[in-house]
């Protein structure tokens, strides 16, 4: 019996000793399992003994699948084709270097989640936190192109990038921009830098507004002659050089007379966070009163402008279409017409493919849960809502589209930062941020809900041009201003143009900016009722440029 109970006892050891085996070796293979989870992929970034100075700003490291590339950027096209992960960095001393680890803020994933072969990287470093709205300057620090054959994401040495050069511009896109400069001269073009008290009063230091002025041909300067104004500007991501450029192509078209003489005022609505858009915000300061109670008795104090409503005019492209509308829609008495071209949504019902007023808006998804699209080409839908959010924050915290949007339309947050629309991991729309997008820049709740003091002063003047295959869905929302103003009597001239998209809406046949013609013409028969202005019947054709 004894010996009994003492083999019964010994199989119970042996038992409890396999069990205990047992649950080791779980918590051995559990560890494995959550190492390898946690495996991170670093690079060594350092600074080049040349470069003279620490370095700070936001360190970008791009990455694609590849050989062979003199670049390595992001694609608005193809957004996932490259990864990107971000780091800060503060005073990286000359030959010193930085570790990055590119799964804590990384696009579309933690780079951990790259598989194995054959990649390229380059590292930048953004000094001024400008790459979300301009990308790569001058004053950029970059790395070379660094192939990593056979490469497998977390496993050998850390790839090493050396920042030891700035970014090179094409010397051909140098020597041509050094030509067209040199056409911007009075009488043509004159340069218009002008330092605004409100908005210098705003930000506690000096901000100008600048702006490129085209005099028409045969303009004299102490001729009685006025001339009809119209105050242009460009999209998001333009800037003063590309408003001076389109510019010179106008003073070329009024000098072939494919369009009537007017001056243009070609503006500069770009800022570090984006582009302003003229209008008047808490947080970007009072662009849009700067602009009609200052920079505009200005110029028509030293132009010959022919300054009456009927003679002030507006057209812009994409966010400056939307700048345009808003300048028409708050300053009615002030400009006699809007040409706006595929706008910005001014129905945030469709706010591109997003109806932020839906209960339980979400930025991200549809109400069927399938994904917010925000880019397509050809039908095909390139890139969402949420992919273009994910990048913009990887990039930096501002300068971005939507990031630009915020720093215009939303209310300023207890951290002094615009509140953002949504939840950036979620996608869920924050409901008091879209009551005062609403109440403050929603232009067809704006223009209804002041019809009865604006609507003498709108009706007839606000003229809209979308193609029906805008790239960013910005179709919709035009149909869905144009039912407001229908419904209000405001007789709207709203123009959509069969399978046109965001970059080709402008050209007619051959000639890219041949809308232009139209649009200046349909401007001088308001400014000029009567006149019947024609253009030349001939012509010029467009000289092709050698190879």
């Amino acid at each position: 019996m004894r010996n009994q109970r003492v083999h019964s006892f010994m199989r119970c050891a042996a038992f409890f000793q396999l069990i205990a085996a047992l649950v080791l070796t779980g918590r051995l293979v559990a560890a494995q399992t959550a190492s390898a989870a946690q495996t991170h992929v670093f690079f060594r970034v350092q600074a080049a003994p040349s470069v003279g100075a620490p370095l700070s700003g936001r360190l970008l490291i791009f990455l694609k699948q590849g050989s062979g590339d003199k670049e390595v950027s992001t694609s608005e096209i193809h957004l996932q084709d490259t990864w990107v992960a971000a780091s800060e960095v503060r005073n990286l001393a000359p030959g010193a270097s930085v570790e990055v680890d590119a799964d804590q803020m990384a696009f579309p994933k933690a780079f951990a989640a790259l598989s194995a072969g054959t990649y390229e990287a380059q590292a930048v470093l953004d000094v001024d936190h400008t790459y979300g709205y301009s990308e790569r300057s001058p004053q950029d620090w970059i790395s070379g192109v660094v192939a990593l054959t056979h490469w497998t994401p977390g496993a050998g040495a850390e790839p090493v990038l050396t920042l030891d050069q700035h970014p090179q511009q094409d010397p051909k896109r140098v020597a041509a921009m050094a030509g067209v400069r040199a056409e911007a001269n009075p009488p043509v073009a004159q340069l218009e830098e002008f330092e605004s008290p409100l908005l210098s009063r705003f930000w506690g230091h000096p901000v100008k507004i600048r702006a490129w002025v085209i005099q028409p041909p045969g303009y004299v300067e102490d001729a009685p002659e006025t001339y009809p104004t119209v105050y242009w500007t460009h999209g998001f991501g333009g800037g003063i050089d590309g408003a001076m450029i389109t510019g010179l192509r106008l003073y070329e078209r009024m000098k072939d007379r494919r369009m009537p003489p007017m001056i243009w005022v070609m503006l500069d609505e770009s800022v570090p966070q984006g582009t302003h858009e003229f209008a008047d915000s808490v947080n970007n300061g009072p662009w849009g009163a700067a602009l009609t109670g200052e920079f505009i008795p200005y110029l028509e104090g030293k132009y010959r402008m022919d300054a009456r409503p009927a003679s002030r005019l507006l057209n812009g492209h994409s966010s400056g279409g939307w700048a345009t509308l808003q300048l028409q829609v708050n300053y009615p008495q002030i400009f006699g017409g809007t040409w706006s071209t595929s706008p910005d949504p001014s129905d945030f019902h469709v706010f591109s493919t997003v109806d932020l007023y839906a209960q339980n808006a979400n930025f991200y998804r549809k109400p069927d849960g399938s994904a917010a699209p925000i880019f397509r080409d050809k039908g095909k839908v390139v890139a969402t809502m949420e992919q273009l959010a994910r990048l913009e924050e990887v990039l930096g915290p501002y300068g971005g589209q939507i990031a630009s949007f915020e720093w215009v339309f939303s209310p300023k947050g207890a951290n002094g930062a615009p509140e953002p629309l949504f939840d950036r991991k979620t996608g869920n729309v924050n409901s008091y941020v879209v009551s005062y997008w609403r109440d403050h820049y929603d232009l067809a709740h704006l223009t209804e809900a002041h019809w009865a003091e604006r609507g003498a002063d709108l009706k007839g003047r606000i003229h809209l041009i979308v193609g029906t295959a805008d790239t960013f869905y910005l179709d919709g929302a035009a149909h869905k201003f144009e039912a407001v103003l229908g419904r209000l009597g405001a007789d709207p001239h709203f123009t959509y143009l069969p399978d046109r998209t965001h970059f080709d809406l402008y050209a007619v046949g051959k000639d890219p900016q041949g809308l232009f013609d139209q649009i200046g013409t349909e401007m001088y028969a308001v400014a000029r009722p009567g006149s019947n202005w024609k253009p030349a019947m001939d012509k010029p054709v467009e000289k092709k440029k050698k190879k």
